[in-house]
């Protein structure tokens, strides 16, 4: 007998439907295996997809809603735009304006408000664990630019809060813009280091009321918007004198890809070290229905 399970699509970080960071939510995935959600992962083709397992609304409020997220590739402990997606589903389905998730990484709470007449999700990631620094020829033979390409103000360095990203910042929009790095040479020097992925960021930017213009480019292409690089971004500028103490900087991403995104974060600072990171932005709902297995 055939088993069917309502699954809702959602453009993350994005107020205009075909923008944004792409979700597939599947809000009551019980009966499903783990090879079943990573085919269902795989099926979609997203760069996340999402599967929720509601106990009680007691236990799903204290505890947080059991999530897991499932790349193409495999599953993931903690993603910003997943996090931030999820939420916003629950969020309406239950009338809520605060829902947290219970992830691998821990509980992750997302609350709602109103911004420019929408709903705006904003979550509180796990405070950064600053990493080590890089040497900039080195992350410029990575990532195959010249060395004047990259901002030697600023050191590169790990930051993680949930995934560890090396923040590599670059002097001009052009020269990031630019980037069009061989993943082989990238893998192989992130390899060696205590960072999984990079998240390149300037200063300058398309939209001059942003704050920064970010790129996050991995095996499987480039991704239109990472909440969970945003933070560590956010806690390195932060950090490093280029953001203000809860000042709210926006980045755009996904520019490049013709998806664009919108990134709200902030973060506090305590006795010299990053604190309180808070991620934020709008979804938009752009397909239902229910998928048969």
């Amino acid at each position: 007998m055939a088993r069917t399970y309502h699954f809702v699509w959602l453009d993350v970080f994005a107020k205009t439907p075909l923008e944004g960071n792409q979700l597939a939510v599947f809000p009551n995935a019980h009966g499903l295996t783990d090879a079943e959600m990573q085919s269902i992962a795989r099926e979609t083709h997203l760069s996340e997809t999402t599967f929720v397992f509601p106990e009680s609304d007691a236990v799903d409020q204290e505890r947080g809603y059991t999530t897991r997220i499932f790349a193409v590739m495999g599953e993931m402990p903690f993603a910003g735009h997943p996090t931030l997606g999820t939420a916003s589903v629950l969020s309406r389905m239950k009338g809520l304006t605060e829902v947290a998730l219970a992830l691998k990484v821990g509980r992750i709470p997302v609350r709602f408000t109103v911004r420019e007449g929408l709903p705006f999700g904003e979550m509180v990631q796990n405070d950064p664990e600053m990493g080590s620094t890089h040497e900039l020829p080195a992350v410029a033979k990575a990532l195959g630019v010249a060395p004047g390409d990259l901002d030697a103000r600023h050191p590169i360095q790990t930051v993680s809060t949930g995934v560890p990203f090396a923040i590599v910042p670059f002097r001009s929009l052009r020269a990031l813009s630019g980037v069009r790095p061989n993943w082989a040479s990238m893998d192989e020097y992130l390899r060696g280091t205590d960072a999984k992925f990079f998240y390149l960021i300037s200063a300058e930017t398309v939209d001059r009321s942003v704050g920064a213009h970010a790129r996050m480019i991995f095996s499987g292409g480039e991704d239109p918007a990472t909440g969970s690089a945003a933070g560590p971004a956010v806690a390195w500028m932060v950090a490093h004198g280029v953001a203000k103490a809860g000042e709210t900087v926006m980045i755009e991403q996904g520019v490049e890809m013709h998806r664009p995104s919108h990134i709200y974060a902030r973060s506090d600072l305590r006795e010299g070290r990053p604190v309180n990171v808070r991620v934020g932005g709008h979804c938009v709902q752009v397909i239902e229905g229910e998928l048969s297995l």
